[in-house]
Order: C-alpha cells, then sequence, then structure tokens
C-alpha cells in the first residue's frame, strides 16, 4: 500500500499543518484537546519550525502521534496458538495450555523465533520500546533470559527492550530458587516480577520480595487480582508491603481487575493506599475482555477492566498495554498499540474525559519504565506515527492500516511478517 504521504529525504523538511494532541506541545490549546501544528525533522530530530526548510510537506492535518511504548507484553508465549490453543477460553485453561506448551516447546530457538516475529510486527506498526514478562520458573530462566539479552542487543537501535521475571509469589522466598532467578533478572538490567493471588503468607513473602529487589537494586512490576473475584484483593497488600518495607524503587500493577468488583467503599480505600505507595498501575483490555467472565452459554457482563478513572483522578499514573498475543491468554493481537489505543478508548470510555489519555500510551509508559522520552518537542526523536485523521473520531473510526512510522525521521518499511514463517515451529 503506497503511503498517504511522500516524504522527501532532505537536509531540514517541514510537516506542515498536523494534527496533535495538544497535551504534547507546551502552552497548546485546542477543541477537543488537539492542536495544529508544523513539525521540522533535522538530523532524525524534532526541530522548531524556523527559517527556511529544504522542503514542505503539506500534511493536510494528518494525526501525530510520538511512537508509542507497549509496556506488558509476553515476547516469550506469543504466536504459540497454532499449536496449543486455549480449548475453552477460560483463564485456567490459559494456564494449564501455556505450561504444557513451555515444558514441551519452549527451546531457545523456539523462544527466539516467536519473539523476533513478534518484535517484526511491533517495529512496522510503530511500537520503538517493550517491556516484555519473561515465564522464569525454572529451568526456563536458563532458556529463554540468555535469548532475551541476544534479541535485545540484536534490536537496539529499532525497540528498545526490557525484561521482568514471570512466577507465581508462592515462588518467592529467600531460598536459592528465587535468589537464582532475581540475580538472571539483574544480571540482564530487568525488573523483578511475580504474580499476586491469596495465600497464606502473602506479606512475608511480598516482604521477602521487596527486600530482595532493594538488594539487587530492581524495579517491581507485578500481575495483580487477574481475577473479578473481589476477595482478591492483593493490590492493597502490595501497596501496604512497599510502606512497611520503605520500598523506593518503581512499582507497577498490571491488571488489577477485581477492583472493578468492589464496593465503592472498598475501591476508594485500595486507590487511596495504591496513591500513598506511588505505585503505577497497567491496563490491559484486550487481554481482560478475553478471559474475564467467560462462561460457556452466558454472555459476560464485566469488562475486568480495572478502574482507570478513578485511579487517575487520585493522582495514580495509569498505563495502557497490549499483553498476551494468539496465545491462550488471547487469542488474537499483533502488538499494535495504536489498535490498543483505539479499542481502550471505547472500552474504558476514554473519551468525553481528560486530555491527556494519550499519554497513557506513549510519554506516560517510558516514563514508568525508564525508557527514554520521546514526545513531539524540539529536540525529541523524530519517532513518529502519522494516520490519514484530522480528529480522534477519525484517528479511531479505522485501523490506519496506511499509517506512516517514522524512525529518525525516516519512513520505514511497514510490512508485517508473513504467519506461514512460523509454520515449521506449529508442527
Amino acid at each position: 500500500m503506497a503511503p498517504f504521504l511522500e516524504l522527501p529525504e532532505v537536509p531540514r523538511l517541514r510537516l506542515a499543518g498536523l494534527t496533535a494532541p495538544a497535551c504534547f506541545v507546551v502552552g497548546a490549546t485546542g477543541a477537543d484537546g488537539l492542536t495544529r501544528l508544523d513539525l521540522d525533522i533535522v538530523g532524525g530530530r524534532i526541530a522548531a519550525a524556523e527559517g527556511e526548510p529544504d522542503a514542505t510537506v503539506e500534511t493536510g492535518g494528518a494525526f501525530v502521534l510520538p511512537a508509542p511504548v507497549d509496556m506488558h507484553t509476553h515476547l516469550d508465549k506469543g504466536h504459540i496458538w497454532a499449536r496449543t490453543p486455549n480449548p475453552d477460553g477460560t483463564f485456567e485453561s490459559a494456564l494449564a495450555s501455556v505450561g504444557a506448551d513451555r515444558e514441551a516447546c519452549w527451546s531457545a530457538e523456539d523462544v527466539r523465533a516467536r519473539m523476533t516475529f513478534a518484535l517484526e510486527a511491533a517495529y512496522a506498526h510503530g511500537s520503538r520500546a517493550i517491556r516484555t514478562h519473561l515465564d522464569s520458573i525454572p529451568p526456563q530462566h536458563r532458556i529463554s533470559w540468555p535469548i532475551f539479552g541476544e534479541i535485545k542487543e540484536d534490536w537496539a537501535g529499532r525497540i528498545d527492550l526490557q525484561a521482568v521475571n514471570l512466577v507465581g509469589i508462592d515462588r518467592v522466598d529467600d531460598g536459592p530458587e528465587f535468589r537464582e532467578i532475581a540475580e538472571t533478572v539483574a544480571a540482564h538490567d530487568g525488573v523483578l516480577g511475580a504474580v499476586t493471588y491469596p495465600v497464606g503468607d502473602l506479606d512475608q513473602r511480598l516482604d521477602t520480595f521487596f527486600q530482595i529487589a532493594a538488594e539487587l537494586g530492581l524495579d517491581a512490576d507485578f500481575h495483580t487480582d487477574e481475577t473479578l473475584d473481589p476477595a482478591s484483593a492483593t493490590l492493597r497488600n502490595i501497596a501496604l508491603a512497599v510502606e512497611r518495607t520503605g520500598f523506593v524503587g518503581r512499582v507497577v500493577a498490571g491488571h488489577c481487575c477485581s477492583l472493578s468488583t468492589q464496593t465503592d467503599e472498598v475501591a476508594a480505600e485500595i486507590i487511596g493506599r495504591v496513591a500513598d505507595a506511588g505505585i503505577h498501575i497497567v491496563s490491559l483490555p484486550l487481554c481482560n475482555l478475553y478471559l474475564q467472565d467467560r462462561q460457556a452459554g452466558r454472555t459476560p457482563r464485566y469488562r475486568g477492566v480495572t478502574l482507570v478513572h478513578e485511579l487517575k483522578a487520585a493522582g495514580v499514573p495509569v498505563r495502557f498495554a497490549s499483553d498476551n498475543t494468539r496465545d491462550p491468554f488471547y487469542a488474537y493481537g499483533d502488538l499494535d498499540m495504536l489498535e490498543v489505543m483505539r479499542e481502550a478508548w471505547r472500552i474504558a470510555h476514554l473519551d468525553h474525559s481528560d486530555d491527556d489519555w494519550i499519554r497513557a500510551f506513549t510519554t506516560g509508559p517510558a516514563e514508568t519504565c525508564g525508557f527514554a522520552a520521546a514526545g513531539l518537542a524540539p529536540g525529541d526523536p523524530a519517532d513518529l506515527i502519522l494516520c490519514r485523521a484530522r480528529s480522534w473520531t477519525e484517528l479511531f473510526a479505522r485501523p490506519q492500516f496506511d499509517r506512516i512510522v517514522l524512525r529518525d525521521g525516516k519512513a520505514i518499511d511497514r510490512r508485517v511478517p508473513d504467519y506461514a514463517r512460523l509454520d515449521a515451529l506449529m508442527e
């Protein structure tokens, strides 16, 4: 598909008449939180539109966004659906199916091929940085983490990568197994992770978790309350553990589905504790819609999306991300953050709300994860997405298949990898 704009390669290129979210432009105001601006690109970076450019492209109001950051993915699980589908779409079957596939198939070659495939798609869609969780139940951590390290080097300059170990909270203790996992994470400049759910000694395990994270200088990232059962309120436990241990690293909690089924009073109490503890929340609306409240023969009543509006109103940094891709936890997806934006806008009613929600997919995740800042300000890298749209409704009404992705100010080849390339792995 031909790009809708032709961008000449010149020393100073001006993109004139762009439509941009006003929250990215200092001092800008406009209807629906949008503004018009001209951007100059010089040496792969954004420059103020001053002086005479070498070429000017009239964009016709094309929508411009900074390249997104996808801060919660599972590159190691991705694209196994063809050989190990979820038989009934439930969370329990997803756990069992992935566990069986991991034990049978996750060699270094298999993990590398699928991760690379997923990254090629993410790059073509426009993402500039990704945080992935890696299943780290021994002995898988000795396979996946070294492969991740090699892939991280291979993709430097295209997608910045960061990884989090994924194990259940019941494996977190001060014994040699979890210590080895944590030291593996530290050796790869990663983030310490765990899945929290109600266990009898949860507080003790969380204290140990934060003690080890502090010793190794690691931030923390949890899968939290991925259920609609209000009896699962481990987000509160995490917040209390942060306060109790005095942990000073960045803490992220993902999913937090059961917060949506608490009473208003309980939800407000938990949200207050989260705000006090400085925890960042990442919502995964596509995966949560797929798994939560799924019962055979019954229409789902609940979305499974956490209380993003209430959390943001309380001062909690709220982000959105892709989560799983074509595996038993989510049968669809392609690590396309523009798709995540489009669906989250509808699912979570981000329209008719604050004008800066777009930060939750772009500069916000970068800040949370510590990736380099990249917005629309002079000096920022010209890592951009241009879409044939002039308003929010035009942007999200279509999938934007003909978007233009700029990296260092130059349009990239947006062809996505062919699924047939994975056929041999699926046999």
